[in-house]
């Protein structure tokens, strides 16, 4: 670090500990690296920390749902999130969990600080309860018939059909999501951030730190009025426990954006580094945060309104991105595009994505779209055979023509002069987080260096006598200009960079080092540094995502079905003659036999008397092969095959279950014989 370095504290919005990271996850904490990995490089101190959002309803109900307590869901999810993160070369400095001592430690500190500055209210309310469990329903977990349209099955708070926003005592035909019992009204005493109070402040806040575009929303709600913030609940319920009230808690959202201050609060132990330094209110640190368009009213009015009531400094800035799309859509579990970033790192480099983001990634809110087949083009065409191919066009000639020595001095060295001039031009970009018109940049860069070496023809040359100078001549510029270029890209393809590196023989691509030419420099052997997207790499991604989809339909209990506030609607209703066309045949279990690769398939050999078909069935987690064998079991036998990625599967056995090793097969009832039909 310099001298006149700046001290950053950056963070990614947490995700929740409830469901693994698929790909629109990725778009925040892909944009959030790239501009630490850049501030790192540009010489200042940055730190990136981030945590699991470990509190809530949701999280009680899927523990239990899964036979876990809240602390060991959130201990496993925590791995396969730090896993996931890890694969695409996120590089935080600190992970951490709000469920921890330094986050309860500043929830009761900052409530205790704005409940005795006269901030926090107190009044009895009247809220959806669900008898059957006796406890209060969050607004998401109760549904009924939407109030404006009559759409069924709508959540207690917007109907996604109209788009209409109400109260959950508005909806009609109300039941609660987690028993299906209907609900009932009961009071409760609750505690309220009185965010009017903050509302001069927070225009003047708003204008400085946050997007225009972002802005104009928030003006709306200034407009309707800062209303009060409900930051209780009931018990039972996961989290904090408010201080001094019995059966009262934190209401998750409080306590999120606090796991900000926790988990730099960790990191700061560990690192012998003062937490006041940077949070204290005349800190001259920067602090930066980096969400989703869809929690801005909670980052942009309730965290800065908290922090200042409670007397710690507000962000520096609050930076909104937009959604992801693929292939112009909304992302889908049936189609194959709700893509889990574990499986996308089965078969795709995590740099292809990462500069696909950045390619389409600027300072605005707006959704990007991930168009597969855009995609390869475009990491084929950029990386591949613009960057990429500069080294391997120029490396060859160096190591066995001049073992690996550089030239005494640049061919072209007004062209290098132009290429380093676009420093501070990509610079820009990044810090005001256009990565997309860096990218261009870098882009039409490695296009002028291939029109040289293109112009150059080393590989003509290397054949004339006597011309070995301009060989080293025109590969030693090549060289240099790629290494200007990898310089420029290290924040979005840290691994790529680090083996350019390595084949550069430098120590790594701090900004200003380009400044310097590598002249008299002995350089390595080039090896590949990255392949072409291969088409069938993305449809094993795509195939593999509906195979994900399949092994959880496969066992769906009934408490996971009321209790998945993402899941889709229910399928439209079906006439008594669509039922006839299902062929449901009793069979024999010829074989059974385990699934290479897969956790809760096994390949089903079904005798139907007349044939043989070969099914795929997820009930791995509760029968062994040899159990199966020789059983009689149901399976729809019209169902037409569909391609997997272990093969073709030529219909489905009948199971039901709660999950898990509770999972069993439908056996028909004793004389009945393989291929006969049930009706």
């Amino acid at each position: 670090m310099t001298a006149n370095s700046r001290k950053i504290l950056v963070t990614s919005a947490l995700p929740y500990a409830n469901g693994p990271i698929h790909l629109g996850h990725m778009v925040e904490y892909i944009q959030t690296d790239i501009w630490a990995r850049f501030q790192r490089q540009r010489g200042n101190d940055c730190i990136y920390v981030c945590a699991d959002d470990a509190h809530g309803t949701p999280i009680m109900l899927k523990a239990n749902q899964m036979g876990l307590t809240p602390e060991e869901l959130v201990s496993k999810v925590s791995i396969e999130h730090q896993r996931d993160f890890a694969g695409f070369m996120v590089n935080f400095d600190n992970y951490h969990s709000t469920h921890s001592e330094e986050n309860r430690h500043y929830a009761s500190l900052i409530y205790e600080r704005l409940r005795d500055a006269g901030h926090i209210a107190r009044r009895t309310i009247t809220q959806a309860y669900d008898p059957e469990k006796e406890m209060f329903l969050p607004d998401r977990f109760i549904k009924g018939d939407c109030p404006k349209c009559g759409a069924k099955d709508q959540y207690g708070d917007s109907c996604e059909a109209c788009g209409a926003t109400y109260s959950p005592t508005d909806l009609k035909n109300a039941y609660s999501a987690i028993s299906g019992a209907k609900p009932i009204e009961k009071e409760s005493e609750h505690f309220f951030f009185k965010l009017a109070d903050f509302e001069d402040f927070l225009k003047g806040w708003v204008a400085d730190h946050v997007q225009q575009q972002m802005i104009h929303k928030l003006q709306e709600w200034f407009d309707a009025g800062l209303q009060q913030w409900d930051i209780s609940r009931d018990a039972p319920y996961w989290g904090f426990q408010i201080p001094g009230e019995e059966g009262k808690y934190f209401y998750v959202w409080l306590d999120a954006p606090i796991g900000y201050m926790a988990s730099f609060r960790h990191w700061c132990e560990q690192n012998n580094v003062n937490f006041d330094d940077y949070w204290a209110p005349d800190s001259t640190t920067e602090l930066y945060h980096f969400i989703g368009k869809d929690i801005a009213y909670f980052h942009t009015l309730f965290w800065p309104a908290m922090l200042k009531g409670a007397g710690f400094r507000t962000p520096t800035g609050v930076f909104c991105h937009g959604f992801l799309t693929v292939n112009g859509q909304k992302m889908s579990k049936s189609r194959g595009t709700f893509i889990m970033a574990e499986t996308y790192l089965k078969h795709l480099r995590p740099e292809y994505l990462r500069y696909y983001f950045a390619a389409k990634l600027g300072s605005g809110i707006d959704d990007i779209d991930l168009s597969l087949e855009d995609f390869r083009l475009r990491v084929n065409a950029d990386l591949v055979n613009k960057v990429v191919n500069i080294a391997s066009r120029c490396a060859g000639f160096i190591s066995k023509k001049f073992d690996g020595q550089l030239d005494s001095q640049l061919a072209e060295p007004e062209l290098y002069q132009q290429a380093i001039a676009l420093s501070e031009t990509v610079a820009e970009a990044y810090e005001s987080r256009e990565y997309g018109r860096a990218m261009r940049e870098i882009m039409h860069l490695a296009d002028k260096a291939n029109q040289y070496i293109d112009t150059a023809e080393p590989w003509v040359l290397a054949k004339q006598e006597g011309k070995e100078a301009e060989v080293q001549a025109c590969c030693t510029m090549g060289i240099n200009l790629f290494r200007v270029i990898i310089s420029y890209l290290a924040p979005v393809l840290p691994a790529v960079a680090e083996q350019a590196a390595d084949f550069l023989n430098i120590e790594g691509f701090a900004w200003d080092a380009i400044k310097e030419p590598l002249l008299n420099h002995r350089i390595n052997k080039f090896k590949p540094l990255m392949q072409r997207v291969d088409p069938e790499m993305i449809e094993k991604v795509i195939e593999d995502s509906k195979q994900d989809l399949l092994e959880a339909q496969a066992v769906v209990s009934k408490a996971a079905v009321k209790t998945e506030l993402e899941k889709e609607p229910i399928a439209e209703t079906i006439n008594f003659d669509d039922f006839a066309k299902l062929d449901l045949r009793v069979v024999r279990i010829a074989k059974a036999e385990a699934v290479e690769g897969a956790d809760k398939l096994l390949r089903l050999t079904l005798d139907l008397g007349s044939e043989t078909r070969n099914v795929f069935a997820g009930i791995k987690s509760a029968y062994a092969p040899e159990q199966l064998e020789g059983k009689l079991t149901v399976m729809v036998a019209n169902l037409a095959p569909r391609k997997m990625k272990f093969g073709v599967s030529e219909g489905m056995v009948l199971a039901a279950g709660p999950g898990g090793k509770e999972i069993w097969i439908l056996e028909p009832n004793e004389g009945a014989q393989p291929g006969m039909r049930i009706r």
